[in-house]
C-alpha cells in the first residue's frame, strides 16, 4: 500500500544511520553515513520519486509478524503465506569495537523456515531525497554500485539481480526451509569506490558474523541497564531506543529519525528533528542516568561544550549531529510528502530562536552530574557560569519557548521557570564546588523571576499557572515545574494547576500542548510527551489510579513493537509527526519510574 501508516515501520540504527523498515518489508527510509544527512532511500516521503528497499514474498495472501531480539535494534520479520513462511533479518551492522566505527552496512538476511517461497527483491535508490536517480552498475565481482552526486552505494546479493533503466535492481528467487539469501546494502563515497574495491566480492560468512557482533554489541549495552525499581518491557525498549538515537562520534542525541512527517496528514506542521536539541537531548541524558549510562552523559556535556566554543552567548538551542550550527530550512518543492502533507522541510529554522528554558535544563544536567559523585571539570564550569551571567541579563526578555511557536516571541511561564531554575542549581553548584561566582546578585535575580512568575503568570482567582504572562491560556509544560523545584508537586497551586490542564487540554484521554494560536495552519494531534508528563505529576501527588489510567492511554499508542510518535490522531488511531521520536520515549521511561517509585 502507498504510505503505510507511521506506525508501520520499525527503526534501525547503528548510532551513525539510521533506517525505518515496513511491516512488509520494505526500507523506504534510509540516510547513510548520519542521520541527518541526504536520504538515500526515501519514498516515505514521496512514493514514486523517494526510492526504496523492499524485500518480501511475492504471494498477496502475505500476513507478517515482527519483533527486535532482545535487548537490541535488530529486526526479524516473518512472512506467513500459502507456500510456507519466511524470517527477514534487518540491521545496521557494528563490529565488535561497536558503534565507533561501524561498517555502514544496512544487512537483510532472508531464512527459509518452512515450505517453498518465492521472494522478491528491489533496491531502488534515489540519492539527495529522491531528486538525483543514480546510476546502477554491476561489476564482474557480481556485486553493483549507484553513485551520484556526492553519493554511492555498493550493493550485494547472494540472489541473481537484473539492473533495469540503468539506475535500479530487481530479481526473485524461491527459497526453502534452512536456506539463507543475503542482501547487503553498504555506503561509500563516491571517489572511494575504485577499481580495487569493486573487484573484491563480499564473504557471505562476514555478513553472518556481522549478526552476531551486532547483536553481541546491543545486548552487552543493554545488559547493564538498572533501576532501583523493577523495569516493565516498555521501559527497556525506549531505552534502547534512546541509545539508537544518540550519534556515537560527538555524543549528540537527535530528537527523532526522520523529517516532515506531519503533525496533522496534510498540514503544514512539518519539521526537520534529525538533530540534536539540547533540551530534548538534557531529557535523554537524564533517564539513561537513571538506569546506569554515565558515558552518554559525559559525552553530550563535551559536545555541547564545542558546540558553544565555550561560551554561553554563542549556544544553540539545537546542533547538527556534528556540531553544525547553520541548519537553514529549506523546502524540497519536488517531494509530494507523506499522504500530500506539504511541504517537506530539510533543515530547521527554530536553530535560531532564543528559548531560554534551555539555560536551566544545561544547569539541570550539570547538577545531576555532580549530584550523582561525577567531577565537573574546571572549563565546564566556567562555561556554567557565563550561562547563568546570561540568563540573569535575558530572563525577562520574551522567547519563543519550548513549543518553538513560528508567531512573536512571548513571556513564556515554563520559561521563565527554567530561568529560575538556572540560577537555583547554580547556586547549589556553586556553593557545593567552590568556584568563585557572584552568588548574592545570582540569589537576587533569581528572586525576582519568582516574584514575576507569581504575580504575571498566576491566575489568581483560579489559582492556577498560565501559560504566559497575563494570558487566561494554560500550557502543559506547566507540568514540569516541580520537576525543577519551582513548586512543590503537593502545593496546591500545583495541584489546582494539574486538574485545570485535564479539565482544559485533555482529549479522549491524552493531552494537547496548548490551544492558543502559534503562528501556524491548522490542527495537531495529541503530544504524546504531555500525556507522559501528566502521568508523573500525577505519580508524584500521589494520584496513583489517575496515573495509571493515563499512562495506559499513551503506552496505547505505542507499535508492537514499543515504538512512539510525537503525537497522535485519536480519531483515526494513527500516529503523527516524526518517528520514533526521542521525547516521547524518554518521557514514558519518567512516568514509569514516577510510577514505581511511588
Amino acid at each position: 500500500m502507498r504510505y503505510p501508516p507511521i506506525g508501520d515501520y520499525a527503526l534501525l540504527s547503528d548510532c551513525h544511520c539510521s533506517a525505518l523498515v515496513s511491516r512488509y518489508g520494505s526500507v523506504d527510509w534510509c540516510c547513510m553515513p548520519c542521520v541527518d544527512d541526504d536520504a538515500c532511500f526515501g519514498r516515505l516521503l514521496d512514493w514514486d520519486k523517494g526510492g526504496h528497499c523492499l524485500v518480501a514474498p511475492t504471494a498477496t495472501d502475505v500476513t507478517s509478524t515482527r519483533r527486535y531480539v532482545d535487548g537490541s535494534m535488530i529486526l526479524e520479520t516473518v512472512f506467513s503465506t500459502s507456500e510456507g513462511d519466511v524470517r527477514l533479518t534487518d540491521f545496521f551492522a557494528m563490529n565488535d569495537e561497536g558503534p565507533e566505527n561501524p561498517p555502514l552496512d544496512l544487512v537483510r538476511l532472508i531464512d527459509g523456515i518452512s515450505g517453498d517461497v518465492e521472494m522478491r527483491i528491489d533496491v531502488v535508490p534515489r540519492f539527495d531525497y529522491g531528486e538525483i536517480i543514480p546510476r546502477m552498475k554491476r561489476h564482474p565481482s557480481g556485486m553493483f554500485t549507484a553513485i551520484g552526486s556526492n553519493q554511492g552505494l555498493i550493493i550485494h546479493s547472494d540472489s541473481p539481480l537484473d539492473v533495469v533503466s540503468h539506475c535500479d535492481l530487481r530479481g526473485t528467487f524461491r527459497i526453502r526451509a534452512g536456506e539463507r539469501v543475503r542482501l547487503a546494502v553498504q555506503f561509500e563515497f563516491p571517489e572511494k569506490i575504485t577499481s580495487e574495491v569493486t573487484a573484491q566480492a563480499i564473504n557471505p560468512g562476514d555478513l553472518d558474523r556481522h549478526l552476531e557482533s551486532t547483536r553481541r554489541w546491543w545486548t552487552n549495552w543493554s545488559s547493564r541497564m538498572h533501576s532501583s525499581v523493577t523495569l516493565d518491557e516498555h521501559t527497556v525498549r525506549s531505552t534502547i531506543v534512546l541509545k539508537a538515537l544518540t550519534y556515537e562520534p560527538t555524543g549528540a542525541i537527535v530528537a527523532a529519525s526522520t523529517t516532515s512527517l506531519p503533525e496533522w496528514i496534510g498540514g503544514e506542521r512539518n519539521w526537520d528533528y534529525r538533530f540534536s536539541w539540547v533540551r530534548d537531548s538534557v531529557f535523554t541524558i537524564r533517564a539513561l542516568q537513571e538506569l546506569g549510562y554515565a558515558t552518554e552523559a559525559d559525552k553530550f556535556h563535551r559536545f555541547i561544550q564545542r558546540c558553544s566554543a565555550g561560551s554561553a552567548d554563542q549556544l544553540q538551542i539545537m546542533y547538527g549531529v556534528d556540531g553544525n550550527r547553520r541548519l537553514m530550512e529549506v523546502e524540497l518543492d519536488w517531494l509530494e510528502g507523506y499522504r500530500q502533507s506539504r511541504p517537506v522541510r530539510i533543515g530547521n529554522g527554530a536553530a535560531k530562536q532564543t528559548q531560554l528554558d534551555i539555560y536551566g535544563e544545561l544547569l539541570e544536567m550539570a547538577w545531576e552530574w555532580h549530584r550523582n559523585g561525577h567531577e565537573t571539570d574546571p572549563d565546564y564550569l566556567d562555561f556554567l557560569v557565563s550561562v547563568i551571567g546570561t540568563v540573569c541579563r535575558r530572563w525577562s526578555e520574551p522567547d519563543y519557548g519550548i513549543w518553538e511557536v513560528r508567531g512573536d516571541p512571548v513571556h513564556y511561564v515554563h520559561s521563565k521557570a527554567m530561568c529560575w531554575a538556572a540560577i537555583n542549581r547554580g547556586i547549589q553548584l556553586a556553593q557545593a564546588t567552590g568556584i568563585d561566582a557572584p552568588v548574592d546578585e545570582w540569589a537576587r535575580v533569581r528572586e525576582d523571576i519568582r516574584a514575576a512568575i507569581e504575580s504575571r503568570g498566576y491566575d489568581q482567582e483560579r489559582g492556577v499557572f498560565l501559560q504566559a504572562f497575563n494570558s487566561s491560556e494554560l500550557d502543559a509544560a506547566l507540568l514540569m515545574l516541580p520537576r525543577v523545584g519551582f513548586v512543590a508537586y503537593d502545593d496546591p497551586r500545583m495541584l489546582r494547576t494539574v486538574d485545570a490542564i485535564c479539565s482544559d487540554l485533555d482529549r479522549d484521554g491524552l493531552l494537547l500542548r496548548y490551544r492558543g494560536p502559534d503562528g501556524l495552519k491548522g490542527p495537531e494531534g495529541m503530544f504524546l510527551p504531555c500525556t507522559f508528563w501528566l502521568v508523573s505529576c500525577l505519580a508524584n501527588q500521589g494520584r496513583m489510579a489517575e496515573a495509571r489510567i493515563y499512562y495506559d492511554r499513551a503506552l496505547a499508542c505505542s507499535n508492537e513493537l514499543g515504538l512512539f510518535s510525537e503525537e497522535y490522531d485519536t480519531a483515526s488511531k494513527q500516529m503523527l509527526g516524526n518517528f520514533p521520536q526521542g521525547l516521547t520515549h524518554v518521557s514514558q521511561i519518567m512516568a514509569w519510574l514516577a510510577l514505581a517509585g511511588n
